[in-house]
Order: C-alpha cells, then structure tokens, then sequence
C-alpha cells in the first residue's frame, strides 16, 4: 500500500480507501454484519487506513459497524464521515432523504456520529451531497469550524452528489471554501471532475474519488464482447438507476479501450483504479468492495505499473469526442432550472432526449 497527503489538511491516506458504503446498506447484494466486520479488518491488514461512511448509511450502522470492527486501531486510521441528511426521515428505496444545514442540526448529527463511531473526533467530516445554497451559508461554515476548535473533527470538506454532475457546487468547495472534495471519476465518466482537477490542483487541495469502475463497468465483469439486453443489475441494487442506453454503450466503449487492458497482466479493476491516481491532487480512491478476494485485487493496484503516456493520449482523444458515439450523457445540476445540463452547460429536459440505438 502506498498513502498520500489530502492536499489542504495533514491527513495521510491510503491510496486505497474502503467505502463503508459497502457493507452497511446492502445496495450492492446482502452483506451480513460478520462478513463486514471481516471485510472492515481485511481491508486493514492490507493496508487501507481511510474508512469513508456516513450517518445515513444504514441510519446510522455505517458509523456503528466501524467500532465493531476497527476498536482496537483508532489512532491508525482516517475516518471520514458525512452530514446533511435527516436520518430519522423516512426513505423510499433509493430516493434521498430531506437535508438540513442549520447550527444546531449539524452540531447534533455531529454528536450522533460521534456516539455511533465511539471516538473523540472524525477526521475528515463531510458535507453530504450539498446543493450549491447549502455551501454558501455562512452559519454552517461557523458551525463546522466551531466543531474544529473544540476538537469534534479535525477538518471538514465535500462529498459532491449523489450522482455524475454538480459542477458547482465541486468547483465552489474547492476555490470559495477551499476544502476537500469526494467525487465521481472514472475512465469512462472523467467528466465534471476533470475541471475540477484542475481547479484542485490550482488551489492546493486535496481530491479523492469514487466509483472508479462506473458502476461494474470497469471491474472485469463485462467485457468489448458482452451483449446487453435487459439491465444486469437487480432492482434493489444501486446501479439499477442506470439506463440501457448508458450501459449498451459503456460496452460499446469498453471495445474502443482495450488497447488499455490487453497484453497487461494488470486486471482491468487495478487498471481502473491506477487510471484514477495519476492526477497528484487525487489522494485516494474508494472503490466498491464487497470481498476479500475484490480488497487483495484492488488494493495490490498500488504495485502495478503506471499506464503508458501513448495509451493515456489515446484514450484523452478517444473521451473527448465521445468514443464517436455523439452527445454525452446529461449531467445533473442545481442551477440549471431543468435539473439537467448537456455537454455545454445548457439546460436540458433529459427525460425528452430520444435514447440511441
């Protein structure tokens, strides 16, 4: 394992995080508590240290299972968790919960987490998928900072969410608020989170990523030669929201790419995730990891060897025009009015855009 510097703060990280995402909501197929608890100190042994949850998952037991799991190492990781969602609210499926931001609710979700974790303080404390509005609130930013002077956590920075897009509010985090940002960012969808890249970089802090292998696409599992006719994802599996038309032509993508995973002893899941660290700025990515055997695969990416300068021009080329395959895929915004942008940052009614073939 190898660790790098969340630029902006004095946390030191593994290169390969643990999306405690994995083990306590049972998105990604049924995950029982001794087998978390097993992939929780597997993923220790191999050297992971930074643990990201969240008080919403599961209502709490993502902070709960870590304790559980992890007691005896708590000055030797970096946990990092998340606010913004009401938990006690009642959730339908996968639709988020009501969020609030103001003083008090943030002190006590902060105070929650702390019980549920069973430490002192949390490292890295997160916004939760915030709209662009919930950023600019000066009372919040009093808040989060109170709870640093009196030692509740050591620094506070972004999930950008919950899906591909909010541009804003990534960019907003990183040059207003100046704080770390967890975003989306793969092979296949390096978009908003290049500009956000450079932004980054410009102001000195830190990035670290999630769904590199956009969503099972880049894990090995499906290949240039699958054929897709009906989603391969049960409807109780996060991923179900993805629609045909991106999966058909994630496959179409995947024959454009091989060049990348061909003659490479690599696997394609180490190559995914190597692909996300060669920006220095990027300090970790968290990969979903339902396995010992996907934890000693993803975290053995950090021996690999760097992908060839020629391959990653190739595939610049390749992403900027969309693999040939026209317009990329609307992102979502809170400023658009629609909820929606194209590819040049217009309002778009997605639901209006007639699928291709």
């Amino acid at each position: 394992m190898k660790y790098r510097q969340i630029k902006s703060t004095d946390l030191i990280v593994s290169e390969i995080g643990f999306g405690v995402w994995s083990v306590s909501m049972n998105w990604w197929g049924e995950v029982k508590e001794e087998q978390g608890i097993k992939l929780l100190r597997h993923a220790a042994d191999r050297g992971i240290t930074f643990f990201d949850t969240a008080d919403t998952y599961g209502a709490g037991y993502g902070e709960e299972i870590i304790p559980k799991a992890l007691r005896g190492i708590r000055k030797e990781i970096v946990i990092g968790s998340k606010f913004g969602y009401d938990i006690e609210a009642q959730r339908d499926g996968h639709q988020e919960r009501p969020q609030v931001w103001n003083p008090e609710f943030v002190k006590q979700a902060c105070e929650g987490s702390l019980r549920r974790l069973q430490t002192d303080y949390i490292d890295l404390y997160q916004y939760h998928n915030p709209r662009l509005d919930a950023l600019r609130r000066d009372d919040t930013i009093a808040t989060l900072e109170q709870l640093k002077t009196e030692g509740k956590i050591r620094h506070y920075g972004v999930a950008v969410g919950p899906d591909i897009g909010w541009l804003e509010e990534g960019m907003y985090a990183l040059n207003n608020v100046k704080v770390p940002a967890e975003v989306i960012y793969s092979i296949l969808e390096q978009d908003p989170t290049n500009r956000m890249i450079e932004s980054a970089t410009k102001q000195g802090v830190g990035l670290y990523c999630r769904v590199p292998h956009a969503s099972g696409m880049l894990d090995g599992k499906y290949t240039k030669d699958t054929i897709l006719n009906e989603s391969p994802f049960d409807s109780s599996d996060h991923r179900a929201y993805r629609r045909m038309q991106w999966l058909k032509n994630s496959i179409k993508k995947l024959q454009q790419i091989d060049f990348l995973f061909c003659n490479n002893p690599a696997t394609v899941g180490q190559i995914a995730i190597k692909f996300t660290l060669i920006p220095s700025i990027m300090a970790s990515c968290l990969p979903t990891m339902t396995s010992c055997e996907q934890i000693d695969e993803y975290t053995a990416a950090c021996d690999i060897g760097n992908i060839a300068q020629d391959k990653i021009n190739r595939l610049a080329v390749l992403y900027k025009n969309n693999f040939g395959l026209g317009d990329p895929e609307p992102q979502k915004s809170s400023t658009s009015g629609t909820g929606w942008v194209d590819h040049m940052g217009n309002p778009v009614q997605r639901e209006l855009i007639a699928p291709k073939n």
